[in-house]
C-alpha cells in the first residue's frame, strides 16, 4: 500500500441526532484497505469504509463509500473513474 502526504483516514464518527451528540456519543467505525492500494495526496477516507484490493484513490479524494477490487475512484465524494487491469 502506497499512503501519499497529507492523507487522513478517519475511524471515529458521531450521531447526527442533537439530543445523542450532546451526549457525546462517538462510534468507532473500522477501515479496511486491501492489497495494492495508492492513496494518492490529500486522500481522506471517512469511518467504516472497505478499500478493495488494486485500488487507485486520486488526489484529493474523498471516499465515503467502499470501493470494489480493481477501481480508480476519484472527487468529492469519490466515484468510480476507471476500471484497472487485475494484473
Amino acid at each position: 500500500m502506497w499512503i501519499g502526504p497529507n492523507t487522513d483516514i478517519y475511524t471515529v464518527t458521531h450521531p447526527v441526532n442533537a439530543v445523542e451528540r450532546r451526549k457525546y456519543l462517538a462510534k468507532v467505525l473500522p477501515v479496511t484497505i486491501g492489497n495494492d492500494v495508492w492513496l494518492c495526496g490529500k486522500v481522506t477516507i471517512c469511518p467504516g469504509v472497505t478499500i478493495g484490493n488494486n485500488v487507485v484513490v486520486a488526489a484529493g479524494s474523498v471516499v465515503i463509500r467502499d470501493v470494489p477490487d480493481n477501481i480508480m475512484v476519484a472527487g468529492n465524494p469519490a466515484k468510480v473513474v476507471k476500471k484497472l487491469d487485475k494484473e
